[in-house]
């Protein structure tokens, strides 16, 4: 067994990724904007239109797209590369009004694209949201898997309904909203400690105490789609910040903390037992966790406090997971222990 603590002896270098994306040269690009300047937020960017703002998000599904191909099951995979654009745009305040998908396969299969089709059709819908167009492409040369497959989503939100996430105070609420499970991040240190296809413990269809489906069905599990109860909770209740608990997961809430004397305190973690199973299998510590997985909580909104039992009255399947703080930190505290992940 081959035991990787962490994302980066995974493959996955968080800081070198973080790097690249400062090297990103577009602002030169938004003089181009029609309709006016565009409005930063801390995790998009939206643009004027004639009527109102728009925010455009992308992503793939990344290497859960391989383990769909080793449980044999494509059509729920789609449902991934749904969420992970829907979610992104919601946490501008931004309704999605269009999707569209890019599939790139070793090779054109009706059966098999059929089953991805109907992955990307349920996450529409569950969404509420149309999917406008796709492209397949046949790229055998680029792809160690059988495919990948994305999207991209476009949202609009009234310049009044912008979340900037700036105004947040100490002691204010942030709600968890549930995870289904591992969502589609983290996916290249949980398949190598997991699945001895890539040298992990198991062998795919394990069944492994505390759940109720083999292993690689139990990791395969879709990302929940967040859209329809967070633009419900939009009408009723001021939401300071949204965050999708992605990739980084609780490091995430950093880009946050731009301003001095803000910080976080998350101390209610439920995880899956999913969760549990990686830890144990790679050796990977509480903080690696932390920093990588939703760990059971796999969206978060920012409310006042005094807002908290509306929000939670009209969210399902959430609680109250931490606050913010005067301290310019992001603390743990789970299982009897602290820790600082900035």
């Amino acid at each position: 067994m081959v035991i990787m603590p962490t994302y980066k002896d995974a493959g996955v270098d968080r800081e070198a990724r973080a790097a690249a994306k400062k090297l990103l040269a577009f602002d030169g690009t938004h003089s181009y904007s029609k309709y006016g300047p565009l409005v930063s937020t801390p995790f998009n960017t939206l643009y004027p239109t004639a009527t109102a703002y728009q925010v455009k998000t992308a992503d793939t599904v990344g290497t859960k797209a391989m383990l769909a191909q080793l449980a044999g099951k494509h059509d729920t995979i789609g449902i991934d590369a749904v969420a992970m654009v829907v979610n992104d745009c919601i946490r501008s305040g931004a309704e999605p009004i269009a999707l569209t998908n890019t599939l790139s396969v070793r090779k054109s299969d009706a059966g098999l694209i059929g089953k991805l089709q109907k992955g990307l059709a349920d996450g529409a819908a569950a969404a509420r949201c149309p999917m406008v167009g796709g492209e397949i492409a046949d790229v055998p040369e680029l792809l160690a898997a059988a495919y990948d497959i994305g999207c991209d989503c476009v949202g609009e939100v009234q310049k009044e309904s912008i979340i900037y996430g700036t105004a947040l105070q100490q002691g204010d609420a942030v709600i968890g909203l549930r995870s289904s499970g591992l969502h589609a991040n983290g996916m290249s240190l949980a398949r190598k400690v997991l699945f001895r296809e890539w040298g992990g413990a198991y062998e795919a269809h394990s069944t492994v105490d505390g759940m109720d489906r083999e292993l690689v069905f139990e990791a395969l599990e879709p990302t929940a789609i967040y859209v329809q109860d967070f633009m419900k909770l939009m009408k009723e209740v001021t939401v300071l910040a949204a965050v999708n608990i992605t990739g980084d997961a609780y490091l995430k809430f950093g880009k946050l903390m731009q301003a001095p004397g803000k910080g976080f305190a998350f101390s209610n973690f439920h995880p899956q037992s999913i969760f549990h199973v990686i830890q144990e299998a790679g050796n990977i510590t509480a903080k690696e966790m932390f920093s990588t997985f939703n760990m059971g909580w796999g969206f978060a909104v920012i409310v006042r406090q005094e807002d908290s039992d509306t929000a939670l009255g009209l969210l399902k399947h959430a609680e109250i997971i931490g606050s913010v703080t005067g301290k310019q930190h992001i603390i743990i505290s789970h299982e009897k222990k602290d820790m600082v992940l900035v």
